[in-house]
């Protein structure tokens, strides 16, 4: 199958670029109503990374398959996504795909109510308070007011809510590559601490030795410029370099055929950029810090190459950064060891939160020590309670019985006296 070309071309770019959506060309006689229930199966597409992937994935494929549908979306451009035009297209998709979709909100709004109850337990189990407007926002895609129809405002909802997330995305991606690096950088210094002065001095020259090792790498020629694509055209494609053309080279690396580079295909022309520099057999080269060079490498060419900011390349963005003088960029690309991701001053900011976060830890840790004392305590107390009163209940029946006992000798004596 193809991805949509018609995706990449409409306003819903974010959606086409992460959804990955793909089509299947449909030959549909439009006098029948009835839509086939094969077009019903379960989506297939990539991951977006949002708390509500699975949800987005499989509305919009099954928007997709809807011919209508299909036909405007091809059709819309950003303007008519944002004033939520195409939204309103929902009121003429085929009843048995509003009913698919009237399912998928139902399961949605159930998977959240569960999402939501177990956060809200954990805050309180931890003893801290409840951001209930935190809560609420993971509602935003839908309009949980209405939890069991699929409307307008939720496909609304749900576009605006999936491009605004997406659009961060790539920032949330450094800021956690971010704290990584910070964290691994703690770890070092807390195991320096915990070393005699000789192991301390091995260690410190280990570490200095890997990192003059991982820098020692060839030239990283700049991402995009015409000497990074002749090196894959020569190395990947094994072509003369001398015989380089930029249109055939966009042609054969545009893996689906679509007419326009996505993010996963250009992040496959740094890959040999990247083995210059990380080897997963390496003891200095981080494969987390290879992911976010690759990262780096692509932003780089989008915010050159990408000029109506759609997150797409087309042929001819493409062909018209070939011209530009960046293209020839001669000068070696900084890699991640010659760059500083947070200030020393930083760093002891997030070592001072990690000493919070273990010294609330510790304090709820003797708090819930002292409550299961208390509770053993509770628990002894009434072990001996329910101990005494077993043994008050065994007294009562023993002095029961020899009263019964006393009472049958009393009434033998009278009748044998009567006798």
């Amino acid at each position: 199958m193809v991805r949509g070309k018609a995706l990449a071309r409409c306003g819903l770019v974010l959606l086409s670029l992460w959804l990955c959506i793909q089509s299947v060309p449909i030959s549909v006689d439009k006098t029948k109503e009835k839509a086939h229930e094969e077009e019903l199966g379960p989506p297939q597409s990539a991951e977006t990374g949002l708390h509500y992937d699975r949800y987005l994935r499989e509305v919009i494929e099954y928007l997709e398959k809807d011919p209508h549908f299909k036909e405007k979306l091809k059709n819309a451009n950003m303007d008519d996504i944002k004033q939520g035009k195409l939204s309103k297209e929902l009121d003429f998709v085929h009843h048995n795909f509003r009913t698919k979709l009237d399912e998928l909100k139902r399961e949605e709004m159930s998977r959240l109510r569960m999402l939501l109850k177990a956060k809200n337990d954990i805050q309180e189990g931890n003893g801290r308070t409840v951001d209930h407007q935190a809560l609420l926002r993971q509602f935003e895609h839908l309009n949980h007011m209405n939890p069991d129809t699929f409307e307008v405002e939720d496909l609304d909802r749900l576009i605006k809510s999936a491009t605004k997330d997406l659009e961060n995305f790539d920032k949330d991606r450094h800021d956690e590559f971010r704290r990584y690096e910070m964290m691994k950088e703690h770890e070092r210094r807390e195991r320096l601490k915990n070393m005699n002065e000789e192991d301390r001095k091995k260690e410190e020259q280990h570490y200095e030795e890997m990192k003059k090792k991982h820098a020692d790498h060839p030239k990283v020629n700049h991402p995009g410029s015409v000497d990074q694509l002749k090196e894959v055209w020569q190395e990947a494609d094994g072509l003369d370099p001398e015989y380089f053309d930029p249109k055939t080279f966009f042609k054969m690396h545009d893996s689906n055929g679509d007419g326009f580079f996505d993010e996963t295909e250009l992040e496959a022309l740094f890959t040999k950029e990247l083995e210059k520099v990380y080897n997963p057999e390496n003891e200095e080269d981080d494969m987390v810090e290879m992911e976010e060079e690759r990262l780096r490498m692509r932003e780089h060419v989008m915010n050159e190459v990408d000029t109506n900011k759609d997150r797409l390349v087309s042929m001819s963005e493409f062909m018209a950064a070939t011209k530009k003088e960046e293209f020839f960029e001669k000068d070696e690309w900084e890699t991640l060891d010659q760059n500083s991701f947070y200030t020393e001053e930083e760093l002891k900011e997030y070592e001072q939160h990690l000493a919070n976060e273990e010294t609330d830890i510790n304090k709820k840790s003797v708090e819930l020590q002292k409550q299961r004392e208390e509770l053993e305590k509770k628990q002894e107390e009434l072990n001996a309670q329910r101990m005494g009163l077993q043994q008050a209940v065994e007294e009562m029946e023993r002095l029961k019985a020899q009263s019964t006992k006393a009472e049958v000798k009393r009434k033998y004596h009278i009748v044998k006296i009567v006798v």
